[in-house]
């Protein structure tokens, strides 16, 4: 297995996918020549030619326009967003023609896309190149929202986002692109949407994550590990479908549950987790579900880290739910 970081995965599932299916093909803004503002498109334009990489015009809506046009004639786009924070133009095409074809036909036509989209913050990239909007996407029934943390992870997901029949949102954390290298299957591997990971094992309380934030969540558990805390990992990897029977099985096991998310707090994605937990194995928890997100601000250039749920955060209301 190739040792690779997570934006090479993502550039090596892309190559395997259009050397597998000649239906795939990427658009985007200087996904090309370029190959992508972080490279995750590097060579592809070199190897499958410009009818297969496809650089479009600076505008989202066009962009995801024509991925719809194309799933519906018979293609599987892959579109990259550069940054989710510049989504919001393309808004309508993903929430009300890609997310609704398949319904509002009675199945007759369906979107088979993936929107690439590097998220979240800590790269200092300022309020539009930091946001993490996937909660505008879970909230929108049609769609399919994945939020990878690891290499090997982002391939598999890929794989399976690319082969799927309906829209799929596939977020990157961007400051993860680079942060580390594990093994990656050469061969083709793929991982089912809506099945959580297990990142680490534990008994006295369950930290919940998904995407960026599962960096700092793997810290918080090491430290408290030193402290003779024993804290499960549990990595979301898709939020729509979302893994609810892994969170309400291991939550009900250890009674305390902290959920980690960098996007902000009020009606985050973390919010739907312990709202479902508290509905469900109410009996079970030994003190309230606590959320360490981001504020309920715009994303802040001059305290980048401090917006962020750090260590330091994510240890605090594991200490309040110990105490409770």
């Amino acid at each position: 297995m190739a040792q690779l970081n997570l934006v090479q995965s993502v550039a090596r599932t892309l190559a395997s996918e259009m050397a597998r299916d000649e239906r795939v093909v990427v658009l985007g803004e200087d996904v090309g020549k370029r190959g992508g503002v972080f490279l995750a498109t590097e060579g592809l334009f070199d190897r499958f030619g410009p009818d297969r990489v496809i650089d479009s015009p600076l505008s989202e809506a066009a962009i995801l326009g024509a991925a719809v046009g194309m799933a519906v004639h018979g293609l599987r786009p892959v579109a990259e967003i550069q940054f989710a924070d510049y989504v919001y133009p393309g808004f309508d095409q993903l929430v009300s023609q890609a997310a609704k074809l398949r319904y509002r036909s009675g199945g007759q036509f369906y979107a088979p896309m993936v929107v690439r989209m590097p998220a979240g913050g800590g790269v200092k990239g300022g309020h539009h190149h930091s946001q993490n909007p996937e909660t505008h996407f879970v909230h929108t029934p049609g769609l399919k929202v994945v939020y990878p943390s690891s290499p090997k992870d982002a391939k598999g997901l890929l794989t399976t986002a690319i082969r799927d029949d309906d829209p799929v949102v596939f977020m990157e954390p961007k400051r993860l692109y680079r942060a580390f290298k594990e093994e990656v299957p050469d061969d083709e591997y793929l991982v089912p949407l809506g099945k959580a990971r297990v990142r680490r094992e534990g008994d006295d309380l369950v930290l919940v994550s998904y995407g960026g934030s599962v960096a700092e969540t793997l810290k918080a558990a090491d430290a408290l590990a030193e402290q003779g805390i024993s804290a499960q990992v549990l990595d979301l990897r898709s939020l729509l479908p979302w893994d609810k029977e892994a969170v309400l099985e291991v939550v009900a096991r250890v009674g305390r549950v902290v959920l980690v998310s960098e996007a902000p707090k009020t009606a985050g994605f973390i919010s739907e987790v312990a709202a479902t937990i508290s509905e469900e194995v109410l009996d079970a928890l030994l003190a309230p579900p606590v959320r360490v997100a981001g504020f309920d601000t715009p994303y802040p250039y001059a305290q980048d880290r401090a917006y962020l749920p750090g260590v330091n955060r994510i240890l605090r209301a594991v200490q309040a739910v110990l105490d409770y």
